[in-house]
């Protein structure tokens, strides 16, 4: 068990913090638009603000604190959580779990996209609560370009000032709630399902305001993927005086909205009319500082989705930079650089906070479902009962089916957008996957047993020039007997390679987060040596620094000789050079390919195209890399007939 394992579970009050400025940005910030978006163009009624405030209480109960505090935390892969973590725990149960991950992945990181502009927006349209006039949009953007723009720099510094900032927002959210109690107390009969019930079957299109009540809740599912950054004891804790300030925040906010009932909203938000009036600046700083915390906590988690979409090959090799030591810490500029690009395009295409209400949501309610599919085989490989299993899957299904029906109106006012974002990534997504398993059915495997004694000749076969002392091939044969015929082809007779010492390197990413092992098998003594890593699928693949790693540790055990082996050099122990060879396929048009097929492999090498190259993915020493290219073929080419014309003379 590692310090990550043993450091996961305990409860600090350090995690306690790191919890409320990492976790509950976005569900902390839900207070903003939430009862807004319910009340709507409706004028304010009891049926409505209680409904209301009935159906969050119980989606917060139901959604938030059963599905993902009690239920779904449980479900770490090592301490690691995130729709990929689970489906890494459960992808050997069914292999078409890859179907509601990369649906649940896709749609999560569309949701990216429009969290920051309705955050952010919403924080500062209370500043016309001092100035009807100001442009809104010009200040939201800029906040959007200076927090992106930051992120190439890492988060340490102001990181470690989240916790605070956001406890004092919940402490804000508590406070300026009971302000308002004491002129509605009976406020709190909310709290009996039966306003929620009334609300959604008797109101004129009360189950369609299901989809503004749901917007209370989108955040649980960011809040599943940091578990790795706080640890279970630490979120579990800390929901619970989130939840109370929470829920004094909506139950504030309803007293006031009942002191003005029969009125229309118009403009007004519940949320800045519950402040006092000198207090009202502080709190437009206080509420635009928590959607900037938000917004961060929502980027950090896109990052750490992609990187883990690379490692278990369902996107494009990026590049991943790490701009400080702090473990988790990630940045991807060309990620970076399209989420910003997102955001800013929302923020012009909707301009108003109430717009973006009314298309946000849809898209994440689609990554809850795909979860909860997850969830349940994972209680099945758990042992959990069946019957429990059934209740369970039947309860958040009900509940997740009703928000995401209510939800299918917003696709006309704009949640189009994030469902065409979703879409886009799915392509992308599921094509990466597919291809790879295209190629592997294209690539021929061959027993390498039959051609050791052939490297080992080659090695001391001195007519040959030698190619270098110690040459490398990456393998993808997960098994010690096989070997890629195109390695075989490329060493004898694409150009024959002549090496000491032949290296063949095999990289198996596994399900566990953070393993870094490696074994060594000698192939012919000194002659050929595979070696094969196993890294978790949130380690980055150095193999370059890895493989001087392995062999530091073989020459420690006098295992190998890493010395020249030319006779001038090897008197003086100069140290042998190495070369990596990467086989890189391309798409031949002589392969009866499916139209599917072909369609996936276009898609697929335009991508690569664009994507990380090989030996920049590994972090090779590109001065001693040779790159080769090869036919995507195995299949024996069509005979051809051809007939030979012989001309009389010659």
């Amino acid at each position: 068990m590692n310090s990550h394992e043993k450091n996961f579970d305990k409860l600090k009050l350090a995690g306690l913090f790191l919890s409320l400025g990492i976790v509950f940005g976005d569900i902390g910030t839900s207070p903003l638009y939430v009862l807004k978006a319910i009340i709507g163009d409706n004028l304010i009624s009891k049926d409505l603000v209680y409904g209301g405030i009935s159906c969050i209480f119980w989606t917060l109960t139901f959604q938030t604190t059963l599905k993902y505090i009690i239920i779904t935390l449980n479900a770490d892969n090592k301490g690691e959580g995130g729709i990929f973590s689970l489906y890494a725990l459960v992808r050997r149960k069914a292999k078409w779990l890859v179907v509601p991950a990369v649906i649940g992945g896709s749609t999560l990181l569309a949701d990216g996209i429009i969290t920051p502009p309705i955050t952010v927006t919403s924080a500062i349209e209370g500043l016309r609560i001092i100035n009807p006039d100001i442009q809104v949009i010009p200040i939201v953007i800029s906040i959007i370009v200076a927090l992106f723009v930051f992120q190439q720099y890492g988060t340490r510094v102001v990181g470690n000032s989240f916790g605070g900032i956001m406890f004092l927002w919940f402490l804000m959210l508590g406070a300026l709630g009971v302000g308002q109690l004491v002129y509605h107390p009976e406020i709190f009969a909310a709290f009996n399902p039966y306003y929620g019930y009334k609300l959604l079957t008797e109101f004129p299109q009360g189950f369609w305001i299901l989809s503004a009540v749901f917007l209370c809740t989108t955040g649980a599912e960011a809040l599943y993927s940091d578990l790795g950054h706080c640890g279970r004891k630490n979120i579990r804790i800390s929901w619970i005086y989130v939840k109370i300030c929470l829920m004094l925040n909506y139950l504030g906010q309803g007293a006031w909205l009942m002191l003005n009932e029969g009125q229309s909203l118009s403009e007004r938000n519940p949320f800045y009319f519950i402040m006092p009036d000198w207090f009202t600046i502080y709190g437009i700083l206080l509420a635009t500082l928590a959607a900037v915390i938000a917004s961060q906590a929502l980027i950090s988690g896109s990052f750490t989705l992609i990187s883990e979409a690379m490692r278990l090959n369902f996107w494009p090799k990026v590049t991943i930079e790490y701009p400080t030591d702090q473990k988790g810490q990630l940045y991807i500029p060309s990620l970076n650089w399209l989420l910003m690009f997102g955001c800013i395009s929302v923020v012009l295409y909707f301009k108003e906070s109430a717009a973006m209400e009314a298309a946000y949501g849809l898209a994440i309610t689609m990554t809850m479902m795909m979860t909860t599919l997850l969830l349940m085989y994972f209680l099945k490989r758990v042992k959990t009962n069946n019957y429990l299993i059934a209740f369970l899957f039947l309860l958040f299904v009900g509940i997740e089916g009703s928000f995401l029906i209510a939800n299918l109106q917003k696709f006309k006012h704009g949640g189009w957008v994030s469902l065409f974002i979703s879409s886009i990534i799915i392509i992308i997504m599921f094509t990466w996957f597919k291809a790879r398993k295209i190629k592997n059915k294209f690539t021929e495997f061959v027993p390498i047993k039959k051609y050791l004694p052939m490297l080992s000749d080659l090695c001391v076969d001195e007519t040959v020039p030698k190619y270098a002392t110690h040459l490398v091939f990456l393998t993808s044969a997960d098994f010690e007997h096989e070997i890629e015929a195109k390695i075989m082809y490329s060493i004898f007779n694409k150009q024959p390679k002549r090496a000491d010492v032949f290296w063949l390197v095999h990289v198996h990413v596994i399900d566990e987060p953070y393993t870094k092992e490696y074994k060594v098998t000698p192939m012919v003594d000194d002659k050929v040596i595979r070696i094969e890593f196993r890294l978790g699928f949130r380690i980055e693949p150095k193999i370059n620094v890895f493989i001087r790693k392995v062999i530091e540790d073989m020459v420690e055990k006098n295992e190998i000789n890493v010395f020249s082996r030319y006779k001038s050099l090897k008197k003086y122990n100069i140290t042998g050079d190495f070369r990596f060879v990467v086989i890189k396929r391309v798409l031949t048009y002589d392969i009866d390919f499916s139209f599917i097929e072909r369609l996936v492999m276009n898609i697929y090498f335009l991508l690569h195209s664009v994507s990380l190259s090989e030996e920049k993915e590994f972090s090779l020493d590109t001065s001693s890399v040779t790159i080769e290219k090869v036919p995507l073929v195995v299949a024996k080419p069509k005979s051809v007939e051809l007939k030979r014309i012989f001309t009389q003379g010659y």
